[in-house]
């Protein structure tokens, strides 16, 4: 039966990292999520149904559209195979518990926030106004503990974020503040310190590594959310075992 859980939690992990990529490319341009069909963004041909089969379309045309031959961003196939793979591996960090619901709800925003913010460096106030009070109302039914975590959490991921933001004279984006408040209501104050720390970790260590690799180029603004969504992951999965290794280390 868990096995069985696990393959299904992949493959609606796909159709909806593709469903995902919808939302991260519409909602900044204001466009519908619901009423304007699948369509080439180039060309705008309508696509066909086996044209967005997840991961496998994309393969299958090489990355290019049927019609018009343009590329298409290898954004999409990654999103849905992550999807895929971090709604697969719920089920066996948090085990078969009502926290499950609290973990894919917590992927579909982190998917979301990383297609928008790497596509238009923008993480829209819409999406973290849906998935605020779905995190409160979790967290309410679903707590941490002790009860008042959430709430702690929340203000000290705004509240750090918010102060770099000001230091720094807006070097931090306004909805990575906000997105880093939401997210504490889910982790916690103490994973939601460890999250911030490791999000600064992996802007340092990646961003200069881009710059050696001339990869990105001095001075060229660099989205921060997929840092802040790789911390996230990390702290939220295994918060406990990297608590445990730190003080094993420092003995």
């Amino acid at each position: 039966m868990e096995l069985l859980i696990v393959y299904m939690a992949a493959l609606y992990g796909s159709l909806l990292g593709s469903f995902f990529n919808v939302v991260g490319l519409r909602v900044p341009k204001n466009e519908s999520i619901v009423h304007t069909g699948s369509h080439c963004t180039a060309c705008s041909r309508n696509l066909n149904w086996y044209e967005l089969i997840p991961i496998f379309s994309w393969l299958c045309q090489k990355g290019k559209c049927r019609g018009c031959q343009t590329k298409i961003s290898a954004l999409y196939p990654v999103i849905e195979l992550s999807t895929a793979f971090l709604f697969m591996i719920s089920p066996l960090v948090v085990g078969l518990s009502k926290e499950l619901l609290v973990s894919w709800c917590l992927i579909s925003l982190l998917m979301i926030v990383t297609v928008s913010d790497i596509k238009y460096m923008i993480i829209p106030d819409k999406v973290l106004l849906f998935f605020m009070p779905v995190f409160i109302a979790l967290r309410i039914f679903i707590p941490l503990a002790p009860w008042w975590d959430p709430i702690a959490g929340f203000a000290l991921g705004f509240g750090l974020l918010f102060f770099i933001a000001v230091a720094s004279k807006g070097g931090m984006g306004g909805g990575d503040v906000k997105l880093m408040g939401v997210l504490g209501i889910v982790l916690g104050w103490k994973a939601t310190l460890l999250a911030f720390i490791l999000a600064t970790l992996f802007g340092a260590v990646l961003g200069t590594a881009g710059l050696a690799l001339k990869l990105i180029k001095r001075g060229q603004p660099i989205p921060f959310g997929p840092y802040i969504v790789l911390a996230t992951l990390v702290s939220y999965f295994f918060f406990h075992e990297m608590i445990d290794w730190y003080f094993h280390f420092m003995n």
